[in-house]
């Protein structure tokens, strides 16, 4: 097989439909698909395989390529010495891996830099985090995480009761956090029924999978229901993001955050912590992030603050929700096509 298309190359999606990363590499081929007229996607297998193509595109986090950074980083090194490979990456590598991770961790990105021949990240965060903790020699292409927004419902679905808290659940993506919210919000009589319950609009991470048990029963001994919902397939996930009273995403330590554009697809606006790149995606698309500063207080006040006003949690009719998936799908093209013409190999 080859890349199809001048400029264009075969587009990788990995086998795990229900991970965030390729569920994304699958839109941004289908886009592309709809713009040149080709299905350039291919599997893993592809790139080892008696007719690899010409060139690629992978969408590369450690954990989902192997069981280990430095497994990742030799299967990703082995297929660049196959194929002309550019990677877009995810998840990178930064201080809260902790100390012997970020290490493991960056050194492995720093291998998948080295050999592609070419990188894009999703935010100007994520290439600061690449200097910080990869490398500095590699200025990568930066290409937003699309925002696509659903046809709005009829007419809004009443609030559900729920805090919710979209994607894999694992230590640090901020469920704790507002278990504790809800906690104390109870404790100052500003939830006295003890109606507010903290839903995970998503499953275990795995090999964290006895944390989240002991997730839910620490929200327990605090009288808070904290209720895991496991995988939900699109449209579900659209429901119940329409339907949680109070749109949270208080993970701290996010390089790009998946969960932000789909709570803002579904129309929501989320509670965020002011972070690096929480404020870059504000300024991206004003008007979707109620932004708080990074502490436990703050917090409490902005869900209390939003279970009161549920119209303070859904975006205004001039919230900027833009780039979506064909933009994206442009951009990609846009740099695909840069590089051909420049003859750049790195």
């Amino acid at each position: 097989m080859t890349a199809g298309l001048s400029g264009v190359p075969a587009l990788v999606v990995t086998d795990d439909p229900q991970h965030g990363v390729t569920a994304l590499a699958r839109r941004i081929a289908d886009a592309v698909a709809r713009r040149t007229r080709r299905d350039l996607v291919v599997s893993p297998a592809e790139l080892t395989g008696p007719t690899p193509p010409a060139s690629a595109h992978l969408h590369f986090t450690d954990r989902l390529w192997a069981s280990s950074p430095e497994d990742a980083a030799d299967r990703l090194v082995d297929l660049a010495g196959r194929v002309a490979l550019t990677v877009t990456l995810h998840d990178l590598p930064q201080p809260s891996d902790g100390e012997r991770n970020l290490v493991r961790r960056g050194h492995c990105y720093r291998r998948v830099v080295e050999a592609a021949a070419g990188t894009v990240v999703n935010s100007e965060h994520e290439a600061l985090l690449l200097a910080e903790h990869t490398t500095a020699a590699v200025r990568p292409a930066v290409v937003p995480l699309p925002v696509d927004l659903a046809a709005p419902p009829s007419e809004r679905p009443a609030p559900d009761g729920t805090a919710a808290v979209i994607g894999f659940v694992y230590p640090g993506k901020g469920h704790a956090e507002l278990v504790d919210a809800v906690a104390r919000l109870r404790g100052r009589g500003d939830d006295p029924a003890g109606a507010l319950r903290v839903v995970a609009l998503g499953r275990a991470s795995a090999g964290h999978e006895a944390e989240t048990d002991q997730l839910v029963a620490d929200a327990a001994s605090r009288a808070v229901v904290l209720d895991v919902t496991g995988y939900l397939d699109d449209a579900v996930l659209l429901d119940r993001c329409r339907r949680a009273s109070v749109p949270v995403a208080v993970h701290r330590h996010v390089s790009a955050s998946g969960s932000i554009a789909t709570w803002i697809g579904a129309g929501r606006r989320p509670i965020v912590p002011d972070t690096r790149y929480s404020r870059e995606m504000a300024a991206l698309r004003p008007g979707t992030l109620t932004l708080i500063d990074d502490d436990p207080d703050a917090l409490v006040d902005a869900v209390a603050r939003a279970a009161a006003d549920p119209d303070s949690t859904w975006l205004a009719p001039d919230a900027v929700t833009t780039p979506g998936i064909d933009d994206v799908a442009a951009a990609y093209l846009e740099w695909w096509a840069g590089r051909e013409r420049s003859g750049a190999t790195s």
